[in-house]
């Protein structure tokens, strides 16, 4: 179930938001929770088993962690707990990986192929496995106390406003959340605003964008221009932005409607002066799950240069895995590690010391160059897109050209996008807080206004568009 369906947004939504304000509190984490498997169940009910699986599984497991913590089988079950996690993740996300490159293997050989039947991909198994990961992590480290109640350790797991894409929250942050909740007028309030931006974000600019963007990516190569290429990397870099984010804004705003509070998942990314910037402010989530879950137990930056070196590429070869089983997320990975490195050899001084507007343009250029690996199907394609990129294409221009794929909602969408994606609401919320309590007055009414406005055209939208799922659903 799509946070942006109109089953969703005017069936799923309000009963569970009526259920629950119905309720005693003593009652709710039980309804949220059931709420949540019904949502998850919606599209692939067979994979709840999964989830269910890995909640009861990690609820045992985080006992016997803590009762071991202290004595000579602690390794010996928190390695217990890590193999289960990462092998549930393994065989249903990197199974086809693995045979697929085994058999590449074994023809070059001239042996005969695997054959293999490989599952089915759950719905944000990366997601409720890294929470659960963390979980049992945290515990081990006596950073938190195991959960003893299965409601609110399932909970933890399963709760929809986070399931399906993050953010990835750390069970020592909800874990107060998980016991006791309250639900303001303001809390609410701020839950709608955000709720409705991000389904803004999704449905008028990341969708809109999303048509010239699949359209030229699945052009056969010899038909790219540089034109076309640029235009289908600025339109993915917009739409993957938006998407993602706007997800998070979704997932946050629909946490407060139930009284969490979610940490924020990105920063306004693509105004980073460097690569290193960014991964400060672009899914934040997992780039500080990877830095205290791995970078830092390898060393982090603690021994030699060229140690560091090594931890950074590890971190993010394993970070591109995750999002995908594929050697192009691989590649995309691997490309962010490697000017990570130069950054530290340093480029990154070398850029502070520089204008603002060089780091940003050399930034922004790297990012969308790692976007094209993000987005292609195959490497092929990725190198292939990027040689049209940079002038080196086979298309002639003149049976594919940007203006088939450019009309007035996808260039109003571009010029929109271009803009959100800049810190603009944060100095407007400024700017407002210092005029008079007359003006306050006016620019509240015209921010409700334009949350009314947003929230009617998306619905528009949803009634006349077709499927189109979030990108970090696939992950």
């Amino acid at each position: 179930m799509l946070f942006s369906s109109p089953a969703f947004l005017f069936l799923f939504l309000p009963i569970v938001l009526a259920l629950y304000f119905a309720a005693p509190c003593a009652a709710r984490n039980l309804l949220l929770l059931l709420a949540s498997l019904v949502f998850y169940a919606w599209g692939e009910p067979r994979f709840v088993f999964v989830m269910l699986f890995s909640i009861a599984a990690n609820f045992v497991l985080g006992i016997l962690v803590e009762r071991a913590r202290n004595s000579r089988g602690a390794s010996v079950v928190i390695a217990l707990a890590i193999a289960v996690n990462l092998g549930l993740l393994g065989t249903y996300k990197y199974a086809g990986f693995l045979v697929e490159n085994l058999n590449r293997v074994l023809v070059l050989l001239t042996l005969p192929p695997c054959q293999v039947t490989l599952p089915s991909l759950p719905l944000g198994i990366s997601f409720f496995t890294f929470h659960a990961l963390s979980y049992v992590l945290d515990v081990h480290r006596g950073t938190v106390r195991a959960q003893r109640n299965p409601i609110r350790m399932a909970l933890y797991i399963a709760l929809f406003p986070q399931l399906i894409a993050g953010p990835i929250i750390r069970y020592h942050y909800i874990a107060p959340q998980l016991t006791t909740r309250v639900v303001t007028f303001d809390r609410f309030a701020e839950g709608i605003r955000r709720f409705v931006l991000g389904l803004g974000k999704k449905v008028l600019i990341a969708n809109t964008v999303a048509v010239p963007a699949d359209a030229i990516f699945g052009l056969p190569t010899d038909q790219l221009t540089p034109g076309l290429a640029w235009l289908a990397t600025a339109c993915y870099t917009l739409q993957i932005y938006f998407d993602f984010s706007g997800y998070s804004d979704m997932a946050l705003g629909l946490g407060l409607l139930f009284g969490f509070r979610f940490p924020e998942n990105f920063n306004y990314p693509y105004v980073s002066r460097s690569v290193t910037e960014f991964w400060r402010r672009w899914h934040i989530s997992l780039s500080t799950w990877f830095r205290d879950y791995l970078y830092i137990p390898l060393g982090g930056n603690r021994g030699t240069p060229w140690r560091t070196y090594v931890n950074l590429v590890m971190v993010f070869f394993l970070c591109g895995l995750w999002h995908g089983a594929s050697w192009t997320f691989v590649g995309w990975g691997l490309f962010h590690g490697l000017f990570l490195v130069i950054e530290r050899r340093g480029l990154g001084r070398w850029l502070v010391a520089r204008a603002a507007p060089l780091g940003h343009a050399y930034t922004l250029l790297v990012v969308m160059i790692g976007w094209v690996f993000f987005r292609a199907t195959s490497l092929s394609s990725a190198l292939a897109t990027l040689a049209a990129m940079g002038g080196v294409a086979q298309g002639n221009g003149v049976e594919q050209y940007a203006g088939l794929y450019l009309d007035v909602p996808q260039v109003l969408a571009l010029l929109v996008g271009a803009v959100g994606a800049l810190p603009v609401l944060p100095t407007l919320g400024r700017w407002r807080n210092r005029r008079s309590a007359l003006v306050d007055g006016a620019l509240a009414f015209v921010s409700v206004a334009s949350l009314v406005l947003v929230f009617v055209s998306s619905a528009m939208r949803l009634a006349a568009g077709t499927y189109n799922p979030f990108i970090y659903f696939r992950f």
